[in-house]
Protein backbone atom coordinates (compact mmCIF):
# COMPACT_ATOMS: atom_id res chain seq x y z
CA UNK A 1 0.00 0.00 0.00
CA UNK A 2 1.37 3.82 -0.70
CA UNK A 3 2.64 5.91 1.83
CA UNK A 4 0.04 8.89 0.86
CA UNK A 5 -2.70 8.25 -1.38
CA UNK A 6 -4.94 11.03 -2.61
CA UNK A 7 -8.59 10.99 -1.93
CA UNK A 8 -11.34 11.19 -4.17
CA UNK A 9 -11.61 14.46 -3.88
CA UNK A 10 -8.14 15.02 -4.23
CA UNK A 11 -8.08 13.36 -7.44
CA UNK A 12 -11.20 15.76 -8.81
CA UNK A 13 -9.09 18.81 -7.54
CA UNK A 14 -6.34 17.92 -9.71
CA UNK A 15 -8.88 17.18 -12.64
CA UNK A 16 -10.61 20.49 -12.06
CA UNK A 17 -7.49 22.67 -11.48
CA UNK A 18 -6.26 21.09 -15.02
CA UNK A 19 -9.39 21.98 -17.05
CA UNK A 20 -8.74 25.61 -15.61
CA UNK A 21 -12.32 25.15 -13.72
CA UNK A 22 -10.48 26.69 -9.83
CA UNK A 23 -11.36 30.42 -10.01
CA UNK A 24 -8.26 32.34 -9.82
CA UNK A 25 -9.41 33.54 -5.94
CA UNK A 26 -9.84 29.76 -4.56
CA UNK A 27 -6.44 29.10 -5.69
CA UNK A 28 -5.09 29.26 -2.66
CA UNK A 29 -1.51 28.43 -0.84
CA UNK A 30 -3.28 25.94 0.79
CA UNK A 31 -4.28 24.45 -2.92
CA UNK A 32 -1.19 24.78 -4.10
CA UNK A 33 -0.02 22.39 -1.41
CA UNK A 34 -2.70 19.87 -2.06
CA UNK A 35 -2.10 19.95 -5.89
CA UNK A 36 1.56 19.11 -5.46
CA UNK A 37 0.47 16.80 -2.57
CA UNK A 38 -1.89 15.14 -5.26
CA UNK A 39 0.94 15.17 -7.97
CA UNK A 40 3.61 13.88 -5.85
CA UNK A 41 1.24 11.03 -4.42
CA UNK A 42 0.94 9.65 -8.29
CA UNK A 43 4.27 10.36 -10.26
CA UNK A 44 8.10 10.95 -8.67
CA UNK A 45 9.36 14.37 -7.93
CA UNK A 46 11.13 16.02 -11.63
CA UNK A 47 7.28 14.54 -13.18
CA UNK A 48 5.31 16.37 -10.22
CA UNK A 49 7.21 19.56 -11.22
CA UNK A 50 6.65 18.97 -14.76
CA UNK A 51 3.17 18.79 -14.34
CA UNK A 52 3.06 21.78 -11.16
CA UNK A 53 4.51 24.18 -13.98
CA UNK A 54 2.61 22.93 -16.50
CA UNK A 55 -0.99 23.38 -15.01
CA UNK A 56 0.00 26.46 -13.48
CA UNK A 57 1.06 27.74 -16.47
CA UNK A 58 -1.97 26.56 -18.43
CA UNK A 59 -4.54 28.61 -15.45
CA UNK A 60 -2.69 31.62 -16.02
CA UNK A 61 -3.09 31.88 -19.19
CA UNK A 62 -6.42 30.93 -19.31
CA UNK A 63 -7.60 33.07 -17.19
CA UNK A 64 -5.69 35.87 -18.26
CA UNK A 65 -2.85 36.28 -15.50
CA UNK A 66 0.59 37.51 -16.60
CA UNK A 67 2.70 34.66 -17.76
CA UNK A 68 5.20 36.96 -15.00
CA UNK A 69 3.44 35.84 -12.46
CA UNK A 70 4.82 31.70 -12.58
CA UNK A 71 7.64 31.41 -10.91
CA UNK A 72 10.36 28.76 -11.17
CA UNK A 73 11.93 28.77 -7.93
CA UNK A 74 8.55 28.97 -5.61
CA UNK A 75 7.45 25.95 -7.84
CA UNK A 76 10.06 23.77 -7.63
CA UNK A 77 10.66 24.68 -3.82
CA UNK A 78 7.25 24.41 -2.41
CA UNK A 79 7.01 20.19 -4.74
CA UNK A 80 10.69 19.61 -2.53
CA UNK A 81 9.14 20.96 0.32
CA UNK A 82 6.07 19.24 -0.07
CA UNK A 83 7.51 15.66 -0.88
CA UNK A 84 10.46 16.31 2.40
CA UNK A 85 7.09 15.89 5.01
CA UNK A 86 5.55 13.53 3.06
CA UNK A 87 8.47 11.28 3.50
CA UNK A 88 7.88 11.36 7.50
CA UNK A 89 4.31 9.85 8.18
CA UNK A 90 2.21 8.70 6.26
CA UNK A 91 -1.35 10.01 4.79
CA UNK A 92 -4.68 8.98 3.20
CA UNK A 93 -5.64 12.39 1.56
CA UNK A 94 -4.18 16.03 1.37
CA UNK A 95 -6.26 17.27 4.18
CA UNK A 96 -4.90 14.24 6.32
CA UNK A 97 -1.38 15.37 5.41
CA UNK A 98 -1.97 18.91 5.87
CA UNK A 99 -3.15 18.41 9.26
CA UNK A 100 -0.12 16.42 10.12
CA UNK A 101 2.18 18.99 8.54
CA UNK A 102 0.22 22.56 8.99
CA UNK A 103 3.60 24.69 9.24
CA UNK A 104 3.19 23.93 5.07
CA UNK A 105 0.50 26.93 5.33
CA UNK A 106 3.20 29.36 6.34
CA UNK A 107 4.05 30.55 2.54
CA UNK A 108 6.51 32.60 4.04
CA UNK A 109 8.11 29.28 5.12
CA UNK A 110 10.90 29.55 2.05
CA UNK A 111 12.07 32.70 3.33
CA UNK A 112 14.10 30.58 5.88
CA UNK A 113 15.63 28.78 2.89
CA UNK A 114 15.68 32.03 0.85
CA UNK A 115 17.07 35.60 1.53
CA UNK A 116 14.06 37.88 0.00
CA UNK A 117 16.32 40.02 -2.48
CA UNK A 118 17.41 36.11 -4.00
CA UNK A 119 13.75 34.70 -4.24
CA UNK A 120 12.36 37.74 -5.21
CA UNK A 121 14.78 37.94 -8.43
CA UNK A 122 13.98 38.03 -11.77
CA UNK A 123 16.77 35.09 -12.02
CA UNK A 124 14.78 32.89 -9.17
CA UNK A 125 11.16 33.76 -11.46
CA UNK A 126 12.83 32.59 -14.58
CA UNK A 127 14.77 28.97 -13.51
CA UNK A 128 15.79 27.43 -10.65
CA UNK A 129 17.71 28.79 -7.45
CA UNK A 130 18.87 26.97 -5.19
CA UNK A 131 18.51 28.76 -1.81
CA UNK A 132 21.16 31.06 -0.58
CA UNK A 133 20.54 30.86 3.87
CA UNK A 134 19.42 26.88 4.21
CA UNK A 135 19.19 24.03 1.77
CA UNK A 136 15.72 22.36 1.71
CA UNK A 137 16.24 19.11 3.14
CA UNK A 138 15.84 15.67 0.95
CA UNK A 139 13.30 13.30 2.20
CA UNK A 140 15.19 11.24 4.89
CA UNK A 141 17.65 13.56 5.84
CA UNK A 142 16.91 16.15 9.13
CA UNK A 143 15.90 19.25 8.63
Amino acid sequence: MPLHTPSDADRAFRTTFEACAVAPSAFTHEAHVRLAYVYLSEHGTEASISRMRTALQRFLAHHGIPAAKFHETLTRAWVLAVEYFMAKVPSVSSRDFIEQHPELLDYRIMLTHYSAQVLFSADAREAYVEPDLDPIPAPGRAG
